[in-house]
């Protein structure tokens, strides 16, 4: 794990990404959220994974349930570009999926 902390970028601060992320990393708030509450990966271990101080992943969780608005609004540009890459994609995916 990594000894040192570091504090959450919110998306219109950051110089790396259009979302909120750890300061100093390029590691954002909702690839924290998605590993511990989607995926259901121990806290801990997403800090070991990730490189992380475990406050750090208790501070992105509490960054993201603290700004809803702003963590939908990140989503909802997910979903965006993915929607529009599958329209420039002319790949097509094999039958049954």
């Amino acid at each position: 794990m990594a000894t040192q902390g570091y504090g959450i970028v919110s998306g219109e601060e950051s110089e790396i990404h259009d979302e909120p992320h750890v300061e100093g990393r390029r590691v954002t708030v909702r690839v924290v959220q998605a590993r511990v509450e989607d995926r259901g990966d121990a806290p801990a271990r997403v800090a070991d994974q990730l490189g992380l101080e475990l406050a750090d992943v208790y501070a992105a969780l509490a960054y993201y349930h603290s700004h809803p608005e702003e963590m939908a609004a990140v989503e909802r540009d997910h979903r965006d570009a993915a929607a529009a890459a599958r329209e420039r994609s002319d790949l097509v995916p094999p039958d049954g999926e």
